[in-house]
């Protein structure tokens, strides 16, 4: 008898084991997958479209129930503080909410076919089908919306599913998927992968010989994965960034500082679009390092679990260890440590600012993942925008200013699929186009345009005849 596979499930705030799952074998999380190949190629098995609505109706509901148990869920297993995974927990309702309207309005299309006469004795029209089986690679920093970003587009697009949920956190997909079973869903049309084994994680990618690959995480494994598919597989990749944010002369700080702070340390930085690299104008520079400095210092840095806290812990006690390396070789790169730079403990890093870091080290280079923000003083808007796209990711960014077109400027010159204005870089909304940019992603996130991806519109058309 082959040993039992298990995997345990730590709070990142004390380390402690929060619970020990079973995980699968290479044997069942292939079957899994093969069992959603089955159900989608029997045809008799597709969902009609007011079996999905009737379903994300339910799930939506039950989860409005529970939402205060996930939210203690997510900021056990992820850290999150509990005030933010409340606001997680009502975002995940609101998007099956926009899933289940996105069905209501998208049921087809008729094109005219007049513009010759040879066309004229025909009709056309289009409805969506399911384009395969999805298998869904998730992340560990939003638990609960992140799955639901994944498995209620496929469920409403009709795809049965397979989601692997990250190492760190399953305990909320777990429980979602529960629900979802709970309220009728086929486990044949939705199932879990429980498993930090990589060879099974490509095991899974080598099996996949249809239909959709939905992954959320680095991209540096996202990337490498998209290269094993198999012919066909398509594909969306949502990675991270190394969020820009410029500070003009004519910013309004009293709204814009709590904003900053906010898309900095929010999560303790591990979000992919958060505030890292803080282009300040210099005749704004000292008021604006005083603010920061003022308004972090008021953050409560603490367990997840507690209503209380701002900041939490970062995911890892590695994630520690490297983000300190990283600091050091700041300061030994004559970078000025203005606030924090230091491990509070093996689970905590005190929030950090840094002021004008070299341009090619790794905290200006590469995504920091956590609380960290670099600023950066600029003479000119152009000297600020080039230092901003200087980099091979581009994902989400930000302007605060009250001058037209220095904000058009930037609209239209920085390198990221949006801008935001006097907003934060972490600013989403779950109904909007969410994309990563070069080395940041591939295809459109949102959860409208993810059930559009995993469909396609088959035509049908009528030639009359007399």
């Amino acid at each position: 008898m082959s040993p039992r596979l298990q995997l345990d499930v730590l709070n990142p705030s004390t380390g402690d084991i929060i619970e020990t799952l079973c995980a699968d074998s290479l044997e069942s999380a292939t079957q899994k997958l093969a069992t959603a190949h089955k159900t989608y190629q029997d045809a008799s098995q597709r969902l009609p479209v007011h079996q999905r609505i009737a379903w994300l109706t339910q799930i939506a509901e039950q989860l409005a129930e529970q939402q205060e148990s996930f939210a203690q869920t997510i900021a056990t297993e992820g850290g999150k503080p509990l005030k933010d995974a409340r606001v997680e927990a009502a975002r995940a309702v609101a998007g099956i909410h926009t899933a289940i309207h996105y069905l209501h309005q998208n049921d087809g299309t008729q094109y005219p076919l007049t513009d010759t006469q040879s066309q004229a004795p025909r009709r056309a029209m289009s409805s969506a089908f399911p384009i395969g089986p999805v298998l869904a690679f998730s992340a560990f920093n939003h638990p609960l919306n992140l799955i639901v970003h994944q498995v209620i587009p496929a469920l409403a697009a009709g795809c049965p599913c397979v989601i692997k949920p990250a190492p760190d956190t399953p305990l909320s997909c777990l429980n979602f998927v529960k629900l979802m079973w709970q309220v009728g869903v086929p486990k044949h049309y939705i199932d879990v992968v429980i498993t930090a084994d990589l060879n099974i994680a490509q095991a899974l990618i080598d099996n996949l010989t249809e239909g959709f690959f939905s992954f959320i995480g680095s991209a540096k494994v996202g990337w490498q994965l998209r290269a094993k598919l198999n012919p066909g597989v398509r594909c969306a990749l949502e990675h991270g960034g190394i969020a820009p944010s410029v500070v003009t002369e004519s910013a309004d700080l009293k709204r814009a500082i709590p904003d900053i702070v906010k898309g900095a340390f929010y999560h303790a930085g591990q979000v992919c679009v958060s505030t890292q690299r803080l282009y300040v104008h210099s005749s704004r520079q000292q008021e604006v390092l005083q603010q920061l400095v003022e308004a972090t210092q008021q953050l409560h840095i603490c367990d997840a679990r507690d209503p209380k806290t701002d900041v939490g812990p970062l995911i890892r006690s590695k994630e520690v260890t490297r983000l300190t390396e990283w600091i050091e070789e700041a300061k030994n790169n004559q970078c000025e440590v203005v606030l924090g730079g230091k491990a509070i403990n093996a689970h905590f890093f005190e929030p950090t600012i840094l002021l004008n870091p070299d341009k090619n080290l790794k905290v200006s280079q590469a995504e920091v993942f956590g609380p960290v923000l670099c600023i950066y003083t600029y003479e000119h808007l152009e000297e600020a925008i080039q230092q901003a796209n200087d980099t091979p990711f581009a994902f989400q960014a930000s302007v605060y200013s009250h001058n037209i077109q220095q904000i058009e400027q930037c609209y239209q010159q920085l390198n990221a699929a949006a801008v935001m204005v006097n907003e934060h870089t972490a600013f989403r909304d779950d109904a909007m186009p969410f994309a990563g940019l070069k080395h940041s992603g591939l295809g459109i996130g949102g959860i409208p345009y993810t059930i559009d991806d995993m469909q396609f519109q088959k035509m049908q058309i009528w030639k009359h005849t007399q």
